[in-house]
């Protein structure tokens, strides 16, 4: 009676171990409230002007008659296509500002691209440079980090906007053991690195302010708790068999012995 007890001990052991290591379609599944009409686009989501920022800023002029006037304020990139064609653009300093050529020091930080494009044609027109300018602005060195329990990548962005989904997808995706309820994005927020954790099993993340993602953001990832087990099921398992085997070649050994009086 003690060794079948023994092997039921194992037996649901081994229930358990097999339940516990299950992962669900619902633990990992992506959007998983999405409507099936879809959901409208929030167009007001775009990156930020950021401190260590690097921008391309050229000005043109719409008549195609201003070639001398357009020299001062594109000295910039004149200079970076000389010394061997490498666009090099405006650092933003720790401040939010750049150094622009005639119009001197600019706050950039918090504006979109198309808000400084206009913030610089404005000033242009203003001061009475060039009318009706035509300012083209890019980010140069947008990337993200990607952090995660098998490794990490550097994700760079080849335009102004990358959201969180895309760069889950650059990074390669989620395993099936990384908890979607603790994605956390760390973010320079008001001179102070700040944590926020977004969910992608949710179509809540489109409203929130994470979503679009900013330059240097990280990315970072955990593990679920049993996924320890999960790696080394095989060898708990092949050790509870063997256990099992022995505790039953023992209750057949034990049925052919006589009992002692």
């Amino acid at each position: 009676m003690k060794i079948n007890k023994i092997a039921l001990f194992f037996a649901l052991v081994v229930i358990a171990m097999a339940s516990t290591s299950c992962v669900t379609a619902k633990k990992v599944r992506y959007l998983q409230d999405m409507p099936k009409a879809g959901m409208p686009l929030n167009e007001a989501l775009e990156a930020t002007v950021a401190p260590y920022d690097e921008l391309r800023i050229q000005v043109l002029s719409n008549t195609g008659k201003d070639d001398e006037l357009l020299k001062p304020f594109n000295a910039m990139q004149t200079m970076n296509m000389g010394g061997g064609g490498n666009l090099g653009g405006y650092l933003v300093d720790a401040q939010g500002n750049i150094e622009f050529p005639v119009l001197g020091e600019i706050h950039v930080q918090g504006l979109t691209r198309l808000q400084l494009q206009d913030t610089i044609a404005s000033r242009l027109e203003q001061n009475g440079y060039i009318k009706n300018p035509l300012v083209v602005a890019r980010f140069l060195n947008f990337k993200v980090f990607f952090l995660s329990s098998s490794g990490g990548k550097v994700i760079n962005v080849t335009n102004e906007r990358c959201t969180f989904l895309e760069a889950l997808s650059m990074a390669g995706g989620l395993d099936w053991y990384t908890r979607r309820d603790r994605i956390g994005v760390m973010r320079e927020v008001d001179g102070k690195r700040v944590i926020h954790y977004l969910d992608p099993r949710s179509t809540s993340i489109f409203d929130d302010d994470f979503f679009v993602l900013q330059q240097n953001d990280i990315i970072f990832t955990e593990e679920m708790g049993y996924k320890f087990f999960n790696n080394n099921l095989n060898t708990v398992l092949a050790l509870i068999s063997s256990i099992t085997s022995l505790v039953s070649i023992y209750a057949l050994i034990r049925t052919f012995i006589p009992k002692q009086d």
